[in-house]
């Protein structure tokens, strides 16, 4: 019998700096700013691909309470670097008018060589993501779980769409940014592994080849990370809203958590091609929380609203045996109040309703994104 994961949770949150005034995305990061936010708070600070970015990680957390405190703590350490240099972080997916080609890459070994590798694909990756590692110390059950979860990907994406405007424009999505990455090598679903060796033979091809020096540079929508005994969840946009991370992250330790309990009655959730659940991915992009998504089993596009009604359901022993059922139950908020991408559109469109301009409008959205990026979390 498989012993029981930790169920631990991680988090990874990539800000984007912009200028208090202007809501303009900075080219240039300030020096002295990443040191000002370490010496804030103990969490993990670093450096991102573009100078505009910074990424914070949380210590590794034993519950939501303490996640909840962990990413609240970041927030307010990187606000409060950043405004003694006149500027403000904002958790969104893209900035709604800044042109890639402005950006600066970070001058890091690591990223120059990244930059050197990807050229054009990587230079238009403005983008910035939620990442969620769940320790599961087996690695053979971290590849199992993989292969399972991928059904709940769409879901988590549809949940967290924060990324509706690029380059000024509105694309007409709820979540651009898998757009935007998909033009990298090395990103998407999964394939389905049928043991942990079986992925590392995969892996080590690549690593023979000298194409790569580890899985680190697998960006799949789900991954084992290369550096700690977890599963990583990348799917998902950046919640500008500190609360619907923590229930995203809730639901996708509950989701795994579900599937382990089954199979521990020697059952497993359906599995479906890549094919069928890039449908609803694509889904989940395009309408977020707002339309349909395909049930696999009826064969039916069904609300999102009731999908949502039956993964609470789903996951509820799950939640309960883990005191998570108030983080998990707030999906339903972000069904019925909508995502950071339907926000964002009803402050674009009430501008220009308003009298604004194109760009007094888009500016309104960042003035927004900057307050919202620091509402506190409840629970």
């Amino acid at each position: 019998m498989i012993e029981e994961p930790s169920w631990t949770v991680g988090v990874e949150e990539e800000y984007l700096l912009v200028e208090r005034a202007s809501g303009n995305l900075i080219r240039t990061q300030p020096r002295g700013l990443m040191e000002k936010v370490s010496s804030l708070h103990h969490g993990i600070v670093s450096p991102e691909f573009f100078s505009s970015q910074i990424e914070i990680g949380t210590e590794v957390c034993q519950n939501m309470g303490d996640l909840r405190a962990e990413i609240g703590l970041l927030r307010i350490a990187v606000a409060e670097a950043a405004e003694d240099y006149g500027l403000a972080p904002i958790a969104v997916s893209t900035h709604p008018f800044a042109q890639w080609e402005d950006q600066q890459v970070t001058q890091a070994k690591r990223y120059q060589e990244l930059a050197a590798d990807l050229q054009g694909v990587i230079r238009r990756l403005v983008i910035s993501g939620l990442h969620v590692h769940v320790g599961i110390e087996d690695p053979e059950l971290r590849i199992d779980l993989m292969g399972q979860v991928t059904y709940f990907l769409p879901h988590l994406l549809a949940l967290s769409g924060s990324s509706p405007f690029w380059e000024g424009r509105d694309t007409g999505l709820k979540s651009y940014r898998p757009s935007v990455f998909s033009a990298a090598p090395r990103t998407g679903l999964p394939e389905q592994f049928g043991s942990w060796a079986e992925f590392q033979r995969h892996i080590d091809v690549l690593v023979a080849a000298g194409i790569i020096e580890d899985s680190s540079k697998v960006w799949w929508d789900i991954r084992p990370s290369a550096r700690y005994p977890t599963l990583e969840m990348r799917v998902t946009d950046l919640p500008t809203r500190m609360e619907d991370t923590v229930a995203i992250a809730a639901v996708y330790v509950c989701v795994l958590r579900m599937l382990w309990r089954l199979r521990m009655e020697n059952k497993r959730w359906r599995s479906y091609t890549n094919f069928l659940v890039s449908e609803n991915l694509w889904r989940a992009q395009r309408y977020g929380v707002r339309d349909q998504l395909i049930d696999f089993g009826k064969g039916t596009l069904v609300p999102f609203s009731d999908l949502v009604e039956e993964l609470i359901e789903l996951v509820r022993p799950d939640a309960e045996a883990m005191g998570y059922v108030s983080e998990v139950e707030h999906i339903r908020t972000i069904c019925q109040r909508g995502t950071s991408a339907d926000h964002q559109i009803a402050v674009y469109r009430e501008a220009l309703e308003g009298g604004a301009t194109e760009q007094e409008a888009m500016k309104a959205v960042v003035q927004m994104l900057i307050r919202d990026t620091l509402a506190p979390a409840v629970g």
